[in-house]
């Protein structure tokens, strides 16, 4: 992302012009990620992304050990699977090759629920609950990765 009047050591503004330009353009087949946010959140190291899908039948499901996913579709539909187990779960492995424990993976999910998401509609997975998505057509999503917080007693 590049800097603008809006954009100073500690913090930046991103306009809607920006997302609605991104919004704007062109799908391409396939799971990609989309700026003006890429760019910002790695430069960052922010847990924030607008996701592409299109015409993608399958995503490997996963487990959180450690953050929860808030996602709110911008555009499209997509169908997400939700609780069940992972079956035969493995770790993903960590940039230098060892194994992260803190996030599993598997090519799918034994049991769980499909719930179809379309523009305006927001999903929030906590942290430990498998879960995958996939669609026919095309969707852009926002992704927000929330740490695990301490969860209140219930009495």
């Amino acid at each position: 992302m590049k800097p603008t009047e809006d954009t100073k050591d500690n913090w930046t503004v991103i306009r809607k012009e920006e997302i609605d330009k991104t919004l704007k353009s062109k799908s391409a087949d396939g799971t990609r990620l989309l700026e003006p946010l890429k760019s910002l959140a790695a430069a960052m190291g922010l847990p924030i992304n607008i996701l592409e899908e299109k015409k993608v039948l399958r995503n490997d499901a996963e487990v959180h050990k450690h953050e929860s996913d808030l996602w709110h579709c911008l555009e499209g539909e997509i169908t997400f699977k939700c609780d069940g187990e992972l079956a035969d779960g493995k770790m993903r492995k960590n940039q230098d090759g060892t194994d992260n424990k803190n996030e599993l993976y598997s090519p799918e999910i034994m049991g769980g629920v499909e719930t179809g998401l379309k523009k305006g509609d927001w999903l929030f997975i906590p942290e430990g609950i498998p879960h995958a998505h996939y669609t026919k057509t095309s969707a852009r999503l926002l992704i927000i990765k929330i740490p695990a917080g301490k969860k209140a007693d219930k009495k």
